[in-house]
């Protein structure tokens, strides 16, 4: 970029240096100065081209004429006299100091190299040498030298300036040329012809040519600056047409995003990731940015066919649900075709669930048959679904989540997008998302009082737990309809919890009447190691001040209720929110949960978390009646997440997964038989190993780092003396990649010799 426009500033300062010294020694008189003072004049009068950064101005016919009649010496020193008070104008603006000494050499050049040319192919001489006795020049003599004169004016014109934009924006020179220069060679030809006329007229700068000049500009800048303004018009109302438009859209879509309450918020980062992911792919058709940007804010609008059960649903979605989910896509696209978008919008919904290798939905896709703008989304999309916090996990840091994008790739999404996507990500996802007030963010202001208080906001949050709550209170009492230990009855607690009330990480206590205590039956977050086994007399801390009490407090600091455990958890929680849980005026245990931010619960959340209290009590009731281990030595059990989801979708190398089931097929596995075979390979767990039940017929275990052969021997050995079951372990990478497909494998082995009764079956393959 420097050096080329070094090279232009020489070479066009030697161009004017030049035209000096020529009008030195082969003086035309001072009747040139006179034109380039119409020059100056009229080009301070400039209407501006509507969506166009440029100017349009009659001064080039001065320009033109100054050529004709004086020389190319003339011409340029007029072209290098307007240009340089244009960037002193501009100068004060602001305008970087290279833009104006490149502006005014860039133009002196243009005119220099094109007027030469114009006199060596015409073969005349400047009009003004003419002999007073010959006749003036005809003007088809002049229209084709003159014509050749104009093209090549505009053209280095132009070109110069257009790739000095392309190398400074690193865009292309030809789009930046015919998008902005193309329509400004009107004003040269129109110029060019009018000089051609007054020169064949009349050679004199005299009061006759002021008369018949001056005039005629007049009318001809009027008609165009009328012109042009009934252009601007029409483009403004049609800009506020499009703002409406868009307007429109992105409501519709908050409407939809609301209702999808787990991923509020997510259409505007996907927006966002979009549109700058496009462009920085090369994507420079406007309408294919503005088909990314409108199905970006639009790509889940088929989510209106979903019931919220399934969308807003904690647990792995069954079959059936996850085909009804997988409808969104068609649907969303079959809702937009009614719509005549000036854009292609439709197929980047349909398809931005289709998968690289043709494996995705609706239509499966693969490949470049894929639209573009669905392969971008699809990536963004993903990428803002894992670093978003779901009801079935938190969200992932994203050095993770980049990490599973790269495992897809070439899988699930195009490579290119990946790479791209990866290396622009730094950029883009670092700032904060701007915020908008928005008729359905902020359904009503705040009132305010004369003290200055506000007393009720209306938001969107307001709207989302309306509809949300009831969902999510109905989906955690059938969660905990069955009698489940303590540890699990938390689990699942906390994994409805937390849409409800966000929080840092909390932990469920449960009441011992024999030591008169709480004890930590569940804790969730990555703190939760710090909490197992913290005890808590009733009557002490803030948690047993609550069992006490039987009352809820809200936003005191954590440090009085974990003490030093506090200080070991960063970043240091700020507040707490513990409510009792009660059955009657019997006492179970005590909910709590910690924020990093200070005086971070409301109200609300205070209102929310003894919603969830009353409603969990009996199930935790009844898990403690039923519970005759020691929580210190419980081993916790978790359910296994949906194998579509985002977060299972791709595991590490060597994780294992085995499958335990009766050896006599499709007979279910009763509890203290599955409890059995827990408690027989429990020496060979660690505590990050999930152990879950899948179906009424089948135990899982996954476990992720161990050596896989290790493994296989360590299962069959503490299984070997339990005839009535037998198992099948595989792992990735050979059983493949994902749970499902883990799952899969291993039901394969089992079914492969299902009359085998003679020995624990195992396989690694």
């Amino acid at each position: 970029m420097k050096t080329y426009v070094g090279v232009v500033v020489a070479v066009g300062f030697a161009t004017v240096v030049q035209s000096v010294f020529a009008i030195i020694e082969d003086p035309k008189g001072w009747d040139w100065l006179i034109l380039a003072v119409l020059t100056l004049v009229s080009g301070s009068a400039t209407v501006r081209l509507p969506l166009l950064p440029a100017t349009f101005s009659v001064s080039e016919t001065f320009v033109f004429t100054a050529v004709l009649l004086f020389g190319p010496a003339a011409g340029t020193l007029i072209v290098a006299l307007d240009a340089f008070i244009i960037s002193l104008w501009a100068h004060k603006r602001d305008n970087p100091l290279y833009k104006i000494f490149f502006n005014v050499c860039a133009l002196p050049l243009s005119i220099w190299v094109s007027a030469h040319l114009f006199f060596l192919i015409a073969g005349i001489q400047p009009l003004v040498d003419v002999r007073d006795t010959e006749a003036p020049v005809h003007i088809r003599r002049l229209l084709g030298p003159l014509l050749f004169f104009t093209l090549t004016y505009f053209g280095l014109n132009s070109w110069i300036i257009a790739f000095a934009i392309a190398l400074e924006r690193r865009l292309s020179p030809l789009k930046i040329w015919r998008e902005n220069f193309v329509l400004l060679s009107l004003n040269y030809f129109g110029g060019a012809s009018v000089a051609a006329l007054l020169v064949s007229f009349t050679r004199d700068l005299d009061v006759t040519y002021l008369a018949v000049i001056v005039p005629l500009l007049i009318v001809l800048y009027l008609t165009f600056s009328t012109s042009m303004g009934r252009v601007e018009d029409a483009n403004k109302h049609l800009t506020q047409l499009n703002t409406l438009y868009m307007s429109t859209i992105e409501t519709l879509a908050m409407a939809i995003d609301a209702k999808d309450q787990i991923t509020h918020g997510h259409i505007r980062r996907v927006q966002t990731y979009a549109v700058a992911l496009a462009k920085k792919m090369g994507v420079t058709d406007d309408k294919l940015i503005g088909a990314i940007e409108a199905a970006a804010l639009l790509h889940d609008m088929g989510k209106l066919a979903v019931p919220e059960y399934i969308l807003n649903k904690p647990g792995p979605l069954t079959p059936a649900e996850f085909e009804k989910m997988k409808l969104h896509a068609s649907v969303g696209a079959d809702i937009l075709s009614s719509i005549d978008f000036p854009y292609p919008v439709v197929p980047i919904v349909r398809h931005h669930h289709e998968n690289w290798n043709g494996k995705g939905y609706p239509d499966g896709l693969s490949g470049s048959d894929i639209p573009i703008g669905a392969r971008i989304l699809s990536v963004v999309d993903c990428f803002d679904a894992l670093t978003s916090d779901r009801p079935y996990r938190p969200r992932l840091p994203d050095k993770e989540a980049i990490r599973i994008l790269q495992e897809r790739r070439g899988t699930m999404y195009d490579p290119l997008v990946v790479d791209t996507f990866i290396q622009l990500h730094p950029g883009i996802a670092a700032p904060a998302l701007p915020e908008t007030e928005h008729p359905l963010t902020v359904i009503a202001k705040a009132a305010v009082t004369s003290k200055g208080r506000v007393e009720r906001s209306f938001r969107l949050e307001d709207i989302t737990a309306s509809s949300g709550e009831v969902v999510a209170l109905f989906a955690l009492a059938h969660a905990l309809g069955t009698q489940a230990k303590p540890a699990k009855a938390g689990s699942i607690v906390f994994a409805h919890l937390r849409r409800l009330v966000p929080h840092s990480f909390g932990v469920l206590f449960v009441y011992s009447r024999d030591r008169d205590e709480l004890s930590a039956a569940y804790a969730s977050g990555e703190s939760a190691s710090l909490l197992t086994g913290m005890t808590v007399v009733v009557g002490q801390r803030l948690s047993g001040w609550v069992a006490a009490n039987r009352q809820t407090i809200r936003n005191s600091d954590p440090i009085l209720d974990l003490g030093e455990v506090s200080k070991s958890i960063s970043p240091r929680p700020r507040s707490c929110l513990s409510t009792p849980v009660t059955v009657g005026a019997n006492l179970v245990g005590v909910l709590s949960l910690y924020s990093e931010q200070p005086d971070f619960f409301t109200e609300e959340h205070e209102r929310l978390i003894e919603a969830v209290s009353r409603q969990v009590a009996p199930a935790i009731a009844r898990a403690l009646e039923n519970d005759d281990t020691d929580l210190s030595h419980q081993r916790r059990s978790v359910d296994l997440p949906d194998p579509s989801m985002e977060v299972l979708d791709l595991l590490p190398d060597k994780t294992c997964l085995a499958l335990i089931e009766r050896r006599t097929t499709n007979q279910s596995l009763t509890n203290e038989e599955m409890q059995s075979v827990i408690d027989a390979v429990a020496t060979h767990l660690d505590p990050k190993d999930l152990v879950f039940r899948r179906g009424s017929t089948q135990v899982a275990i996954l476990s992720e780092g161990k050596d896989v052969a290790a493994f296989r021997r360590a299962i069959s050995g503490a299984l070997h003396a339990n005839e009535r079951v037998r198992f099948a372990l595989t792992s990735v990478p050979d059983g493949g990649q994902s749970v499902e497909q883990l799952l899969a494998t291993a039901d394969r082995m089992l079914r492969h010799d299902p009359h085998d009764t003679n020995s624990v079956r195992h396989s690694v393959h």
